[in-house]
């Protein structure tokens, strides 16, 4: 269901977790498996890393620190969030700052084809939020950014 946010409202239907995380699992069935690249297993696998980036913007955590000490203390994102023996702060930010750039374009992706489907034609300008979101990545992930750059060169989707 689409959800438009009004910005004089002053009471917001803000969706829930389960609301936005739903979309997504669909994607999961044939996206491409995240590895490790040493010997040791993964500890945070990528459907826990992108559950903690949307719960994180979600809830409006102040820092990634604040988002570990709710992932331990509150019921609701360690049943749901974290991985199920927990994630100690080196390894979380291990993950989400080197790791699933191409879990994450793919998910990306598959969710812009399906909001393409939802949309009406004359809404051509979806080109402008996958600028705005490859802009996002290369503030998030540096040292992959003409990999981005390349794929806002080929918009698919459209």
């Amino acid at each position: 269901m689409p959800c438009t946010f009004h910005p004089h409202d002053k009471k917001q239907n803000v969706p829930s977790f389960h609301e936005l995380w739903q979309p997504v699992e669909t994607v999961f069935i044939s996206m491409p498996p995240l590895e490790a690249r040493g010997n040791r297993p993964l500890q945070m696998d990528f459907e826990h890393q992108l559950k903690s980036l949307v719960f994180f913007h979600l809830e409006e955590h102040t820092s990634g620190r604040h988002l570990l000490q709710v992932l331990e203390e509150d019921d609701f994102a360690r049943k749901m969030i974290a991985p199920p023996e927990g994630i100690k702060k080196s390894s979380f930010f291990e993950a989400i700052n080197s790791r699933g750039l191409e879990q994450l374009i793919y998910v990306f992706q598959q969710l812009q084809a399906s909001a393409a489907k939802i949309l009406p034609k004359d809404m051509q300008s979806l080109e402008i939020s996958l600028l705005l979101t490859v802009r996002s990545l290369m503030r998030f992930f540096p040292c992959t950014g003409p990999t981005i750059a390349k794929i806002a060169e080929r918009p698919k989707y459209i």
